[in-house]
């Protein structure tokens, strides 16, 4: 087995820099799609170049950085968009990572690892567009279609950015395994003092965008008993939502009604519509399949019990994901070897693009802490001495495979 030596200044300062597209404060302001976004991208592959990887990208704009040749070869990455309020290291990190390893192998002759920056992961359109699409998850034609809160579809909002290659296909073929590495974006290593998470598996995830239509009308004419409020309809569907979860889930199950949008949401105006977001996570289908009963069977009572219109649309389910057994292993290996005792092996609570690639190919991911388990915040944060040693497990990880 060759040793792949990454070089940690080097890995930092790569970080350091994709920090800047977007940067706001301690944190990034980088959806996908944007002008920061699309920066990111063409300064993502001048950097693949100068590493002596070739640069690809596929339709829907994932970013590939390819080692010579055409054999089989490990494929590592994650994302670069973010939240519309994000922390400089979701998905970054893992990019970044997967850069460095590719890069490093082919420094030391090591063996053959491409990198991949999948598009809008943080779901500006939906839930892990980018790697759906390219997994067969999704059709193209379909994602395009997709509107994100302003109305924008994805085919408006796709372009070619300059300075990179005509989208190609990528086929899912030329890859024989997926690593990703990742903030942990929960409490469980740094509360413990550990610094490694090798993941066993990925939570499921379903979500729902509904609206409830009622009567716009004079916030100080209209009698409360006759007004037809959205508002007020969302504030029982939230209650009753809780309290029909309270049998059916377990202390590791969770669920958010997240982006809420009044229409016309002026202070004397009952408002007209009401649009929302659901969003419900567990590692066992069946009992998401239940809970997307609820979801909807709810929203139906609620509207017809108070003469609301109600519209669902954008549904998106993605099954919970085991990793790879023997990829585990050879994480669990690395991890012992390079942080005797300081790691454990454990789930993902977050989704990732590493679940939609399951199906094409063997997966497994690593975590490193989040400092006091905070991310999707600009506060969100990881000690640098973690950043390079999960970047040294995945490197002695890769060397083996």
């Amino acid at each position: 087995m060759t040793a792949i030596r990454i070089v940690p200044e080097r890995l930092l300062a790569d970080l350091d820099k994709l920090r800047t597209f977007g940067q706001c404060g301690s944190g990034v302001i980088r959806p996908a799609y944007s002008e920061a976004e699309l920066a990111s991208r063409r300064w993502l592959a001048e950097r693949m170049t100068e590493a002596g990887l070739e640069v690809a990208v596929d339709p829907v704009g994932n970013l590939f950085g390819l080692p010579p040749g055409d054999a089989r070869c490990l494929l590592i990455g994650s994302h670069s968009d973010s939240q519309p309020e994000g922390g400089w290291l979701d998905g970054a990190y893992g990019v970044i990572a997967g850069l460095e390893v590719a890069r490093a192998s082919l420094e030391s002759g090591g063996p053959r690892i491409a990198v991949v920056s999948f598009q809008d992961e943080e779901g500006r359109f939906t839930t892990l567009t980018g790697s759906s699409v390219w997994a067969g998850q999704m059709p193209l034609a379909e994602a395009e279609r997709l509107t994100d809160d302003g109305g924008v579809t994805l085919a408006e909002a796709r372009r070619q950015p300059d300075g990179l290659p005509a989208a190609t296909e990528m086929p899912t073929e030329r890859f024989s395994a997926f690593l990703e590495i990742h903030i942990e974006q929960g409490p469980v290593l740094d509360s413990a003092g550990e610094r490694i998470g090798v993941v066993e598996n990925i939570v499921g995830i379903r979500s729902e965008r509904l609206r409830f239509t009622g009567e716009q009308n004079h916030a100080g004419t209209t009698p409360m008993h006759l007004r037809r409020d959205p508002v007020q309809g969302l504030v029982r569907y939230v209650t009753g939502l809780n309290s029909r979860f309270e049998n059916l889930v377990t202390p590791a199950t969770v669920w958010t009604v997240g982006h809420v949008a009044v229409h016309p949401n002026a202070s004397s105006i009952v408002p007209g519509h009401v649009d929302f977001t659901v969003q419900w996570r567990d590692a066992d289908a069946a009992r998401l399949d239940r809970m997307t009963e609820v979801v909807r069977g709810t929203a139906l009572e609620i509207a017809e019990a108070m003469d609301l219109g109600l519209d669902l649309s954008g549904y998106a389910a993605i099954a919970p994901t085991d990793c790879a057994p023997v990829l585990i292993e050879t994480l669990a290996k690395a991890a012992e070897e390079l942080a005797p005792g300081k790691w454990r092996r454990m789930p993902s609570g977050a989704l990732h693009d590493a679940a939609n690639v399951s199906y094409r190919m063997p997966m497994a991911m690593l975590f490193v802490p989040s400092k006091r388990g905070i991310s999707h915040s600009f506060e969100e944060d990881t000690d640098r001495t973690d950043l390079v040693l999960g970047v040294e497990v995945l490197a002695q990880a890769a060397a083996s495979m």
